[in-house]
């Protein structure tokens, strides 16, 4: 993903810990794990659509952008807030924050 622009914030990774740290840490965010879960055990094309109760934070909203254009998968979170579909690089709320 890096090759395509992506470079994970770590200023969201509120730990005391080293930089290489805090982008493992970023990883670990539940909806990218299951995205990543999504993407392995369905077919290419097929929709994924991930339930979250906490908010989304930057860099994992970035991450899903880049993940929908990467992977041509339209991608819905939902959200503490709002819905987020997720379409060729894109989200439905303009980047809203």
């Amino acid at each position: 993903m890096s090759k395509e622009g992506y470079a994970a914030n770590v200023q969201y990774a509120l730990h005391d810990i080293e930089e290489d740290e805090k982008r493992d840490w970023l990883c670990g965010h539940s909806e990218r794990l299951a995205i990543a879960f999504g993407l392995l055990k369905t077919d290419p094309g097929t929709p994924l659509q991930v339930m979250k109760n906490l908010r989304v934070c930057r860099d994992c909203h970035t991450w899903t952008k880049f993940t929908s254009k990467l992977m041509k998968r339209e991608i819905l979170v939902r959200d503490a807030n709002r819905f987020h579909l997720f379409r060729d690089g894109s989200c439905s709320c303009g980047d809203y924050w």
